[in-house]
């Protein structure tokens, strides 16, 4: 009881947020445990143990749907199904990579750089204008960039070191993240940065009010390089993504003259983005956890490492950037791989995909590149491939994901796409399945999915707690869909909408043939907007959340 009450009393100071330990509730009906953030242990990382993932394990009774469409990434809203989930891959962009150095200030020996590390892309609906950071210069400076499509980009002369696009004379810089903060209520915190610093192996935070003039630095606690930070809108706490070290081990490098540590990530979070990163510890995680101390939260584990043997080098954690998507958190793993290769060639990171419906807990079920490096030397993603802050825009029916990448001269940023919630799908073929969710509850009226069966068929019903289906809402009664979109409502004959049903837990049942499902939502406007977390934004949207509909589903022109 005093370590806890201490530790209360330290989180209150520092600016964190306490509701935490009163076991909060979340818009997802997951209700958090009073001791937050969890206990992980060191053991658990050094063993490389598999991280589990509670709410799983112990689901609540009725799900609010209200946030966001409900993605299929994992069986938290299916109670049955005779469907098979697909995960999918990102495409690169064909004339990748979209920003390279290419200003005298970017091409300083020994490596030409312009590199989101993580840095950030954002579309800020102000301006009308996709918005890029990165660094110039290996450890060098933050510069800027705009772009009217998220393709082309230019670099501006700006006023903060004349002519240059630099925004952030930053010394020895390493890892960097710019945030577009849509809920601030000071413009003149509109933009936050905060980033790693070598010369004292500290972060420091900074604000902005047009991510160009940013405040001096105001500095964290200790840290290492590759730190990073994100936002959390269904809690309202800022996130540090903390690098740290967690040595001798089961799970460590085995032979001389490896370093005996493994990377991975400590956790702190706060409501106030400056007061709040005020913690203390260093950068290696020791076994017992102290009041004020981030706490040991995630790193890889033996599922990135399946062919290892007991003499291998395990892959590592190197980064996990976050966002809010639609419901949930969309987490972007850069995985360290151990596979030799010749002396002088880049790393082999890669990017795969981890998701989290409370904000720590992340599920990994895809252990494949969703963004990943090349085999050919000359290619922009020849090595060290990771993500960017910001996580994915939403461009019409496209998800536009940046990484970055290097090869033996240049690192540079390109682009890769996925569909509009296209992580993963639920499918059938030529036999007709069925997907049964467990039961839910809304307050909207009109049912919309995002299906890929144009040479199939998509038809929903809605059952009762017991499994019965209410009329009309039937199978029978529904209007066959085929088409592929990933905006289109379901309805039937002889109902006007959903709004009987309004308040009531329920259960959605699909069949489907020859098809993917990818998503599902109730949204009470005829035009399916979701209410849901639109990531770093895109060209349709005017807020953090999709209060458009299909309006944000407007595909832009082809490049």
């Amino acid at each position: 009881m005093k370590r806890r009450i201490a530790a209360l009393f330290a989180w209150l100071v520092a600016g964190v947020a306490p509701t935490g330990m009163t076991g909060e509730t979340l818009q997802n009906g997951i209700v958090l445990p009073d001791a937050w953030p969890p206990r992980r242990t060191m053991a658990e990382l050094r063993a490389g143990e598999v991280m589990r993932v509670p709410y799983l394990e112990q689901k609540p009774d009725v799900v609010p749907i209200d946030v966001g469409r409900q993605l299929f990434v994992d069986d938290f809203l299916i109670d049955r199904t005779t469907l098979r989930r697909r995960f999918h891959k990102a495409e690169l962009y064909g004339k990748n990579p979209v920003l390279r150095p290419d200003r005298r200030w970017e091409m300083i020996y020994p490596t030409k750089v312009a590199l989101c590390f993580s840095d950030g892309v954002f579309f800020d609906p102000r301006d009308r204008l996709f918005k890029l950071w990165y660094m110039s210069a290996l450890f060098g400076d933050t510069a800027y960039a705009t772009s009217t499509d998220g393709l082309e980009w230019t670099k501006p002369s700006l006023d903060v070191r004349p002519p240059t696009n630099v925004v952030l004379l930053s010394g020895q810089r390493d890892s960097s993240t710019v945030w577009l903060d849509l809920e601030s209520s000071d413009p003149r915190q509109r933009f936050k940065l905060f980033q790693f610093n070598r010369d004292n192996w500290r972060g420091s935070v900074h604000t902005s009010p047009d991510g160009i003039h940013w405040t001096e630095p105001r500095w964290t606690g200790p840290c290492g390089d590759r730190s990073t930070m994100f936002y959390n809108p269904f809690r309202k706490v800022w996130v540090y993504s903390i690098r740290s070290e967690a040595n001798k081990g089961p799970w460590e490098y085995k032979t001389p003259p490896y370093n005996p540590v493994i990377r991975a990530r400590r956790y702190w979070e706060c409501r106030d983005f400056t007061a709040g990163a005020a913690w203390t510890g260093g950068p290696s995680m020791h076994e017992e956890w102290k009041a004020g101390e981030p706490v040991p939260w995630v790193a890889a584990d033996r599922l990135d490492s399946p062919e290892a043997g007991p003499n291998d080098l395990p892959a590592e954690l190197y980064n996990v950037d976050a966002v809010a998507y639609e419901s949930l958190m969309l987490g972007l793993f850069s995985i360290l791989h151990a596979n030799p290769r010749l002396a002088g060639q880049p790393k082999i990171n890669d990017v795969m995909l981890g998701f989290s419906r409370d904000g720590f807990h992340w599920h990994r079920p895809f252990r494949e590149a969703v963004i990943p490096v090349s085999n050919e030397p000359d290619t922009w993603n020849y090595g060290n491939v990771q993500s960017v802050g910001g996580g994915c825009l939403i461009v019409g029916d496209k998800l536009y994901v940046y990484a970055t990448g290097r090869n033996a001269t240049v690192e540079s940023t390109g682009l890769a796409f996925f569909r509009r919630d296209g992580f993963a799908s639920m499918e059938a073929g030529q036999q007709e399945g069925t997907l049964t969710t467990r039961p839910v509850r809304f307050s909207g009226r009109r049912l919309f999915v995002n299906v890929a069966a144009a040479e199939g068929e998509l038809r929903a019903e809605v059952l009762d707690c017991q499994g019965k289906a209410i009329a009309p809402f039937t199978r029978d009664n529904c209007e066959p869909v085929h088409a592929d979109k990933t905006l289109l409502a379901v309805r039937w004959k002889g109902a006007e909408d959903l709004s009987s049903l309004s308040g009531k837990p329920v259960q959605f049942r699909f069949h489907l043939r020859n098809g993917a499902i990818y998503a599902f939502w109730v949204s009470g406007d005829s035009s399916g907007a979701s209410h849901g977390y639109v990531a770093a934004g895109g060209p349709g949207f005017t807020g953090p959340t999709d209060t458009v509909g299909q309006a944000g589903c407007a595909t832009p022109p082809d490049k």
